[in-house]
C-alpha cells in the first residue's frame, strides 16, 4: 500500500525535475536588459513638409482635433499630424540608437535621421537631448550623432566574426514607439548580401524587429553589441522572421571616419564579377564551383594596373577564402586605400598570386549606385521592378555591342521577373526601340502601356532572345 502511495509522489518529482532542467537550459536575458538597456535610446525626428507623399500621389491630411479618438491613432502610426494654426506640419519619425561613449556619441541608422530638421534623443531615465549629426553614410546605413552631455552610460562592442549560427542574440529598441522593448532570437546566417548593398555582410537573425527598431543594438549573450538593426524582410511591413543587422566592427569603421573627416573612404578593385556555377567550373577546369569570376576589368582602375585578367577566378583575398562572388566586395570595401592586397586566382586550371594596390571607390560610382537604387525603388512601385545601368566601354568591347543596358537587379514577383528577365541580362530592344543608355531605357519604359505586352530583346551569354513583358 505504501509503495502505491509513493508512485504519484515519484512522478510529480520527476515532472518538476524535467521542467527545472528545461528551464535552466534556456537563456536568461534579465541581467543583460537591466544593465545594457540604460544606454539604448529612443530617437525622434521632425521634418518640415507641406504634404504627405503616398505612392505617386499626395494626400492632404485632414485637421483632427486633439480630443478626437483618432488623433492619437494617426499620431502614433502615421507619425504626422497637421497643425491647426496653418503652419507647415512636422513629420515625427521614431527609431532607436545607442550610446557608444560617455561624452555623448550615439550610433543609429542613417535612414532614421535622413532629412531631419531636429533630432531628439530620449533616454530610459526620461532625459531628452537635442542631437546634432556628425555624419551619415547611406551605403552602410550608419549615422553618428552627438549630444551635449557627459558621464553617460555606454555600450561595449563584441566581435561579429566570432558569432555562430544558432547563437542567441537580443535586440533592444522602440518598435512602433514602444520604448526599451527587448526581443530575442538566434543568429540565422552570417555574411548575407542584399540587393544594392554589396559592401555589407549582414547578420541575419530571427529576432523580432519592427518599424522603430532601426538603429538599435543587437547583443550577444555577453551583453556586447555585435550589430546595428537595419532592415527586415517583410511582405506585410511587419516582422516575418528575417531581420538584418550591420556588423558593429564595420559600423565603427564608418563611425570613426565620420568623426575624423565626415566622409567614408572605401576600397576599390575595379572589376565586374559573377558567381561560378557548376557548368562554369567545368569549363574553367575547376574541381568545384568556388570563387568570384572576373567578367570585366574597368579601365583606369586598380585592377587594370595589375595582372588581374578577365576569366580569372578570385578564390582568396588577403588570405581569406572567397567562396561566393558576394564575399569579395566585403573584403575590398574594408581594405584601407593605398594598401597592397594579395589576391589568389585560378587561371587555366592553375592557381597564382596577383598583387593589387587598392584604390578609393570613386564618388561617381557611389552616386550612380544610389541613382540605380532610387530607380529600382520607383520601378518596383511602378511598371517593371527592374534596376539597370549603362554598359562600360570595356563591357561593350567584351560583349561586342554598341548599345544596351545591363540588368543589375530584378525585384521578386515583378513584371520583369515574370517575363524571365534576370540579373546580368543586357536589354537591347524594348518595343523596337534601341536602348543606348539608362535615359533611353526610362523613356522606353514611360511609353509602355499598363496591361499591354511589350517585346524585349535580351542578350544572355552568347545568345539573344525575345521576352514578353507585361507591365
Amino acid at each position: 500500500m505504501k509503495k502505491l502511495l509513493l508512485l504519484p509522489v515519484f512522478f510529480v518529482s520527476l515532472f518538476f525535475l524535467v521542467s527545472t532542467t528545461h528551464a535552466s537550459s534556456l537563456p536568461d536575458f534579465v541581467g543583460l536588459v537591466e544593465e545594457q538597456g540604460k544606454a539604448v535610446v529612443n530617437i525622434s525626428t521632425k521634418q518640415k513638409t507641406k504634404k504627405m507623399q503616398i505612392g505617386h500621389g499626395e494626400l492632404q491630411m485632414p485637421e483632427i482635433p486633439e480630443d478626437s479618438p483618432f488623433h492619437d491613432f494617426f499620431e502614433k502610426f502615421f507619425g504626422q499630424m497637421p497643425e491647426s494654426n496653418g503652419q507647415q506640419p512636422s513629420v515625427r519619425s521614431l527609431g532607436s540608437g545607442f550610446i557608444i561613449s560617455a561624452d555623448g556619441y550615439v550610433l543609429t541608422s542613417a535612414h532614421v535621421v535622413d532629412n531631419a530638421d531636429e533630432i531628439i534623443v530620449r533616454m530610459t531615465d526620461r532625459r531628452e537631448m537635442v542631437a546634432k549629426v556628425i555624419g551619415t553614410d547611406k551605403r552602410s546605413d550608419v549615422a553618428l550623432l552627438k549630444v551635449d552631455a557627459k558621464g553617460l552610460p555606454y555600450l561595449k562592442f563584441g566581435k561579429p566574426d566570432e558569432l555562430k549560427v544558432g547563437e542567441w542574440v537580443l535586440a533592444i529598441g522602440s518598435p512602433f514607439g514602444f520604448e526599451n522593448t527587448a526581443t530575442a532570437g538566434i543568429v540565422s546566417a552570417k555574411g548575407r548580401s542584399l540587393p544594392n548593398e554589396n559592401y555589407i555582410p549582414f547578420i541575419q537573425s530571427d529576432v523580432a524587429i519592427n518599424p522603430g527598431n532601426s538603429g538599435g543594438p543587437l547583443f550577444n549573450m555577453k551583453g556586447e553589441v555585435v550589430g546595428i538593426n537595419a532592415q527586415i524582410y517583410s511582405r506585410s511591413g511587419g516582422y516575418m522572421g528575417l531581420a538584418f543587422s550591420v556588423p558593429i566592427d564595420l559600423a565603427m569603421q564608418v563611425a570613426d571616419q565620420l568623426r575624423s573627416g565626415g566622409k567614408v573612404k572605401r576600397g576599390w578593385l575595379g572589376v565586374t564579377i559573377q558567381d561560378v556555377n557548376r557548368e562554369l567550373a567545368e569549363a574553367l577546369d575547376m574541381d568545384k564551383p568556388f570563387g568570384a569570376l572576373v567578367s570585366s576589368v574597368m579601365p583606369d582602375s586598380p585592377a587594370s594596373k595589375s595582372d588581374l585578367q578577365v576569366q580569372d577566378v578570385i578564390i582568396e583575398y588577403n588570405g581569406k577564402p572567397v567562396r561566393h562572388s558576394s564575399d569579395l566586395p566585403f573584403f575590398v570595401g574594408r581594405t584601407r586605400v593605398g594598401t597592397v592586397a594579395s589576391i589568389k586566382v585560378m587561371r587555366g586550371g592553375k592557381s597564382r598570386m596577383v598583387n593589387v594596390t587598392i584604390g578609393q571607390l570613386p564618388e561617381s560610382d557611389v552616386a550612380s549606385l544610389e541613382d540605380d537604387q532610387d530607380t529600382a525603388e520607383k520601378n518596383k512601385a511602378g511598371l517593371l521592378g527592374m534596376n539597370v545601368r549603362n554598359l562600360t566601354n570595356e563591357e561593350k568591347k567584351q560583349l561586342e555591342l554598341d548599345y544596351g543596358v545591363l540588368v543589375i537587379a530584378v525585384a521578386a514577383d515583378s513584371a520583369a521577373a515574370k517575363a524571365g528577365l534576370r540579373k546580368g541580362d543586357v536589354i537591347l530592344l524594348m518595343n523596337k526601340h534601341k536602348l543606348h543608355d539608362v535615359k533611353g531605357y526610362k523613356k522606353a519604359v514611360s511609353a509602355l502601356k499598363k496591361g499591354k505586352s511589350a517585346a524585349v530583346l535580351v542578350k544572355r551569354g552568347k545568345g539573344s532572345q525575345f521576352l514578353v513583358l507585361k507591365p
